[in-house]
């Protein structure tokens, strides 16, 4: 029986805002997607916007690895939240699992997701036309928020999703 208590504080509203801030600050992220050939996580770094239900979505190219990963298996996980000066472990982080749906230019949401992108990205006018770019919704299944020192949280999917 183990009666030590939990690192995890209850998920509250505190939180869940914390949590939906980060990633709605979050010039960019950290992501990791799983290898096909090999099954490793591979990580990279993608600017990153928010639909309008606050779910998070990026912009990438055929020609970049993690497109080509998440077309295989869209499982994968990304890190928001940027450290200041000083320790980099004292400033919040969020750590989402999500599962990666491609939104294609076919598709009646594009539009809406390119203006919403190019509002939050403007120099992504140079190439979010080219043809071989799409955008992946990540919708969020699990979160881990570590607000900083002893505030760490477990989020579901729905904790994550809507406005800051």
């Amino acid at each position: 029986m183990n009666d030590k208590p939990s690192v995890l504080r209850p998920t509250d509203d505190e939180a869940r805002q914390l949590a939906r801030q980060l990633m709605a600050e979050a010039p960019w992220v950290a992501l990791a997607v799983l290898e096909p050939a090999t099954g490793w996580p591979s990580i990279s770094r993608t600017i990153i916007a928010l639909d309008e239900d606050g779910v998070p979505f990026i912009l990438v190219s055929a020609l970049a690895a993690h497109t080509g990963a998440l077309k295989t298996d869209g499982r994968c996980s990304f890190l928001a939240g940027e450290p200041g000066k000083g320790d980099p472990l004292a400033y919040p982080r969020l750590s989402v699992q999500a599962q990666a749906f491609q939104v294609t230019r076919e598709h009646p949401d594009f539009p809406n997701l390119r203006d919403r992108f190019l509002n939050r990205h403007p120099k992504a006018q140079l190439y979010i036309d080219l043809p071989d770019f799409c955008f992946f919704r990540l919708m969020p299944q699990s979160g881990s928020l570590n607000g900083g020192f002893g505030k760490a949280f477990r989020l579901e999917g729905q904790d994550l999703v809507g406005r800051a």
